[in-house]
């Protein structure tokens, strides 16, 4: 948005205060992109103009300030408000919506993509289940190798979907992770970063013994 003096004429921006916004935008665009599909970077860069204004702000608005035609913005708002991400309003006497954060930045992030990972593991989890029931009892090498993948994906999935319902936040909404690591007791974060690398040790110990001793088992062919 274009600032002014006191006189009433435009200002001339900062260059350092243009940089930085610049960054900020493109930084937040590339994140959101990478992580949430059918938002691309105009997306992400709204919710940084989003999180950046003092008040919500029309299509009009976001296209102005992004230079970017409206018809970009409004896919991208949608993809937005889909995700969780935003939220639309239309106030009182006014003749078009406008859009705002549904939460802080960059705790509605947080919380979209957490919702996000629950779903994809509900899909994949019964995704897995669904083709094992196609394949049913058939026999053979290769459906016996397909059940055998299968099996150990749909455990996997299981595993994934226990874990998220015991320690994941399950909300629609932002996640205010900052308060919740400020919650947590430093000994308990201790103890879980601990228990974490200690998890992590163990399985690359596990996988390098396995590796090694299917590398013998090859070369005794």
């Amino acid at each position: 948005m274009t600032s002014r003096r006191p006189d009433g004429e435009p200002s001339t921006p900062d260059e350092r205060v243009v940089a930085a916004r610049k960054a900020l935008l493109e930084g937040v665009g590339a994140e959101i992109a990478a992580s949430f599909p059918g938002i691309t970077r105009l997306g992400g860069q709204v919710v940084a103009a989003l999180y950046l204004a003092d008040s919500p702000r029309s299509m009009d608005e976001l296209s102005m300030e992004l230079g970017r035609s409206k018809s970009n913005i409004f896919a991208n708002l949608r993809g937005l408000e889909a995700a969780g991400i935003i939220e639309r309003r239309r106030e009182s006497g006014a003749r078009h919506d406008s859009y705002t954060l549904r939460g802080k930045y960059p705790d509605v992030i947080i919380g979209a993509y957490l919702a996000r990972l629950r779903r994809v593991v509900q899909d994949k989890r019964a995704l897995s289940r669904r083709a094992l029931g196609l394949l049913g009892d058939a026999q053979g090498d290769e459906a016996n190798a397909l059940r055998k993948r299968l099996d150990d994906l749909s455990r996997k999935y299981d595993l994934f979907a226990e874990l998220m319902d015991r320690y994941v936040p399950n909300t629609d909404g932002p996640v205010d992770l900052e308060r919740l690591i400020a919650l947590v007791p430093e000994p308990v974060l201790r103890a879980l970063t601990t228990a974490v690398k200690a998890a992590f040790d163990v399985a690359d110990t596990i996988a390098a013994t396995r590796d090694e001793a299917l590398r013998r088992s090859t070369r005794k062919r």
